[in-house]
């Protein structure tokens, strides 16, 4: 099967993840002033001392004040030395802080650790001086060196913090090269949490985390083992189960349906729905949205992604129905981005459902009420796309190429939206040539080159696709959708089979178990008359992710079988997730079997 690029992710992982960015880890002081000593002993050593105060301070004042003003003027550089010079002369710490978050401002990483290192020389007990080493030895990537550091801070973390800090090491240590070195240093700092059975579940948490973007998966299901002897009601490792399952772990999913059995809490199902969204498993995900507004009525976000797969769905009544329970809560959002956010998806959901009532002029003008300057071009699109469906498709690329272009990147964005707007209206040689051109101006954009290919096939030029593909190859040799995207299409032209299953099977050995592959792979099986190698390698992508097309390739090899019963219940199960998916109705219209 052929698939568009996606973005690599965990969906659960940033309910895992709290913390800040570096620079901003400690909130800015204003400028220091330096105390005064204390009260002398006699009259003659307090004026001799005083007049020493004096000088220090108004020197200390001319440094601090000169370093400010160099900031203010962006001369931070100069700025974080002369605040360094006020620090080692008054010992204030609060100086070293601003010493440091100054060379923070400046880009300057290793002068942000020099005087991170020698705020914490100064003050050995300081967990700010401490935290703030070990994130710039982390940004900087240096986690070997960072160990110590975060030992330090989680054998300094007061109980009742520990949550907290555990969930912010994940996020810490998210973006090292070396990830299975990142876990081995977090799972060497929580040594002494591990057999706790307050803190201890939490520690393997993060642990697992670590050890699941460490591509180490089954160190990350000991985790979640480990944790459940400790306490099987851990909202934290259920968390870390939620990223095993959207990863294909499957055998984690009944921790998660246990824990939400006794704890149903909104915000728990509603992380549950969005992996299993992120599976294709519409029908499970309702049913967690529909728990969430049942028992919590007043949970917005619920009732925002019900509408839209009751959408989706063509369940119009139950969908206006959502609509209206979204509405009347946005006034209790907090106000701000929340509430814009949630009063523009308000306008999208009512403009889709005026679309699907073929209410054009009203789709319109809720589009038009969305006062979204980042998003303006998606938002056109969308009004673009309405034109379209009335035929003005001319109209609809004027309004498209009407959007203001603010640079190369955006002016790109343009084409692309004008590019999908001619492939949904069917003229996809109007959109192949116009997504070549793009790729001709930009030939080493290995995705745009991918994107090109895909269109290519779409409009019949399977030479143009071909030397595309095979040059991204060339180029590229681990870009596996490459591999994959050519050997699926000589199994579905049922062309060249042998040389389908290596590439494709290439593709696989790249990324196991990748559903999309694996259909890949189950096709040619199909197309050299395999059925049983066909329908167990489908069966296994089916249950891994459940894609529409997968769907239909599926329901093909068994309804060949004769094995027709079963093959409508996937084709209904998947239109109903999918009913304007191509691949599936004209699977199903091919084979003379009705929606």
């Amino acid at each position: 099967m052929v698939h568009p690029l996606r973005l690599q992710g965990l969906a659960v992982a940033a309910a895992m993840a709290l913390g800040t960015a570096i620079a901003s880890a400690q909130p800015a002081d204003p400028p220091t002033t330096v105390p005064t000593p204390a009260t002398p002993e006699t009259n003659t050593q307090a004026t001799d001392r005083e007049e020493e105060q004096a000088a220090l301070n108004a020197e200390l004042f001319y440094e601090i004040l000169v370093g400010e003003m160099a900031a203010s003027d962006g001369a931070l550089t100069d700025a974080q030395a002369m605040m360094m010079e006020a620090a080692r002369t008054s010992g204030d710490e609060k100086l070293y802080r601003r010493a440091t978050e100054l060379a923070l401002q400046s880009r300057s990483g290793e002068r942000a650790l020099r005087n991170a290192r020698a705020w914490l020389d100064a003050y050995p007990d300081s967990r700010n001086a401490n935290r703030a080493v070990l994130q710039i030895l982390v940004a900087l990537n240096r986690i070997s060196d960072s160990a110590s550091y975060l030992r330090k801070e989680v054998q300094t973390t007061p109980a009742a913090a520990k949550p907290a800090t555990f969930l912010s090491i994940t996020q810490l240590y998210n973006n090292a090269s070396d990830k299975p070195l990142a876990a081995d240093v977090v799972e060497q700092a929580l040594e002494g949490e591990l057999k706790d059975p307050t803190s201890g579940p939490m520690a393997w948490a993060a642990i697992g985390h670590m050890r699941l973007i460490a591509d180490q998966k089954p160190a990350a299901l000991q985790a979640v083992q480990n944790a459940q002897e400790l306490n099987p009601d851990t909202g934290a490792i259920v968390l870390l189960a939620m990223e095993l399952l959207e990863s294909g772990s499957t055998e984690v999913e009944p921790l998660v349906q246990r824990y939400l059995a006794k704890n149903p809490s909104a915000q728990m199902r509603m992380a549950y729905a969005r992996v299993l969204l992120g599976q294709k498993r519409v029908a499970d995900a309702q049913v967690q949205l529909k728990a969430i507004t049942t028992d919590t009525p007043e949970y917005p976000e619920a009732w925002a992604v019900l509408a839209g797969l009751q959408l989706q769905a063509n369940d119009l009544p139950a969908a206006q129905n959502s609509i209206e329970h979204f509405g009347a809560l946005l006034p209790k959002l907090h106000s701000g981005v929340g509430r814009n956010a949630g009063q523009s998806q308000y306008y999208l959901l009512q403009a889709d459902l005026a679309e699907r009532q073929q209410r054009y002029e009203e789709a319109d003008a809720y589009l038009s009420q969305i006062n979204d300057a980042p998003n303006l071009l998606s938002v056109q699109a969308r009004r673009a796309g309405l034109l379209a469906r009335q035929g003005k498709i001319r109209q609809a690329q004027a309004l498209i190429r009407a959007v203001p272009a603010t640079g190369p990147n955006q002016q790109r964005l343009k084409q692309l939206a004008e590019v999908q707007l001619l492939r949904d209206a069917g003229l996809t040689g109007e959109a192949y040539t116009l997504q070549a051109a793009m790729q001709k101006e930009a030939p080493d954009d290995v995705e745009l080159a991918y994107d090109t290919a895909m269109l290519a096939e779409r409009a019949g030029k399977y030479d143009a696709m071909e030397k595309l593909l095979r040059d991204i190859i060339a180029r590229k040799p681990d870009f596996q959708h490459a591999y994959n995207a050519l050997g699926y299409s000589f199994a579905e032209r049922g062309i060249r089979l042998d040389e389908a299953e290596t590439l494709i099977q290439k593709a696989l050995d790249m990324e196991p178990g990748d559903p999309f592959i694996t259909d890949s792979l189950g096709w040619v099986k199909f197309r050299r008359g395999d059925l049983a190698g066909a329908q167990a390698l489908l069966e296994k992508a089916y249950a891994t992710r459940q894609d529409a097309e997968i769907a239909a390739h599926l329901g093909e090899v068994l309804w060949v079988q004769g094995k027709r019963d079963r093959a409508q219940q996937i084709w209904r199960q998947a239109l109903q997730a999918d009913p304007d998916n191509s691949a599936l109705k004209d699977t199903m219209k091919r084979l003379g079997v009705a929606p």
